[in-house]
């Protein structure tokens, strides 16, 4: 719709990102986005999606947090940051427009299949022979949540940790191949090899997967239209499929 101001200036057109994506006017546009590597495997279908619909490049960049932190402080370009959890975002909240929260985060007590060593709460991995794979407390969301979750149950020194690696579907890799049998990780990177453990322990360490909106995109039309995408059903069904709650 054409708005029509007082005096002799120009006619402008209201901007509708709903309407850019459901007419596919974003073709010859650019959308950067950052994404934490343990959700490389729902975010890329989403991306995928926003793509076949508008016509948008989406270019995706999937690293750890700490990576991503550096990335965007260093080059102030991007338009999104779809994080671990809020507290990612922290670090770099002087280049943050705005965010919101998209999905739950949940971690749990991961073992390989069959769960052969019999491990059935977290105590049980500082037995003799418990071999623990850990994410990197500095480096990546999960890594923190698996810190203070050892503190808390007081094992932490008495764990045998065979390896620290910077994303959660790392450690998910090593519980698969048997290299390791335990690890804490996120729900959805429990499969091919790899199951949970039904405890009810690490339901206080749950996060929220927030998309930040960085000011670096300003009057970008893909980013707008970006934002509004996130919230359909669309990119809500992709999320569930792969085992994520919707925030309420």
């Amino acid at each position: 719709m054409a708005l029509i101001g007082c005096g002799s200036g120009p006619a402008k057109t209201e901007y509708d990102p709903a309407a850019a994506i459901s007419t596919g006017k974003l073709t010859g546009q650019t959308l950067r986005v950052y994404c934490g590597a343990g959700m490389q495997k729902p975010f890329q279908q989403i991306a995928d999606a926003f793509r076949d619909e508008t016509g948008c490049d989406v270019q995706v960049t999937y690293a750890n947090a700490a990576q991503i932190q550096t990335q965007i402080k260093t080059t102030a370009e991007g338009d999104f940051f779809i994080a671990g959890s809020a507290q990612e975002i922290q670090p770099i909240k002087d280049y943050v427009a705005g965010s919101k929260p998209l999905v739950k985060h949940i971690p749990v007590l991961a073992v390989s299949q069959g769960n052969p060593k019999h491990i059935h709460s977290l105590k049980d991995l500082s037995q003799a022979g418990i071999r623990v794979v850990m994410g990197d407390p500095k480096a990546t969301p999960i890594g923190k949540i698996a810190q203070k979750a050892f503190d808390d149950a007081g094992i932490f020194e008495a764990l045998h940790i065979v390896s620290t690696t910077t994303t959660a579907p790392q450690m998910a890799t090593l519980l698969a191949l048997q290299e390791a049998d335990a690890a804490i990780i996120w729900k959805e990177n429990c499969e091919n090899g790899v199951e949970v453990v039904p405890t009810e322990e690490m339901d206080a360490y749950g996060k929220t997967i927030p998309a930040a909106h960085l000011s670096f995109s300003k009057d970008n039309p893909a980013a707008d239209a970006f934002a509004v995408f996130l919230d359909s059903e669309e990119v809500h069904a992709i999320w569930a499929s792969f085992g994520y709650e919707l925030v309420p």
